[in-house]
């Protein structure tokens, strides 16, 4: 027979709102707080090459993230086998 343990007889935290959950507008933001920084490094600081790189990558990689997610997304809503599940 299986012992007990002390957290089996805990209740588990209530599920987060979907709003909370849907990661969908944070990752969103983000790109477009890269992309307004971008622009205004492309604008009115065209000398801080450093800065305007950064931005454009950072946004790139949050286009490409977004891409990602919303690829493993549909995935596991149509049920493939190898998708990522948790949605």
């Amino acid at each position: 027979m299986a012992e007990q343990s002390e957290h089996d007889s805990l209740p588990s935290p209530p599920p987060l709102p979907a709003r909370l959950a849907d990661p969908v507008p944070t990752i969103l933001g983000g790109t477009a707080v890269w992309a307004l920084a971008f622009l205004y490094f492309l604008v009115f600081d065209v000398d801080n090459t450093l800065w305007l790189w950064c931005c454009f990558t950072g946004m790139v990689l949050g286009i490409l993230g977004y891409g990602l997610f919303a690829w493993q997304r549909r995935a596991a809503r149509r049920g493939s086998r190898g998708a990522q599940t948790g949605f």
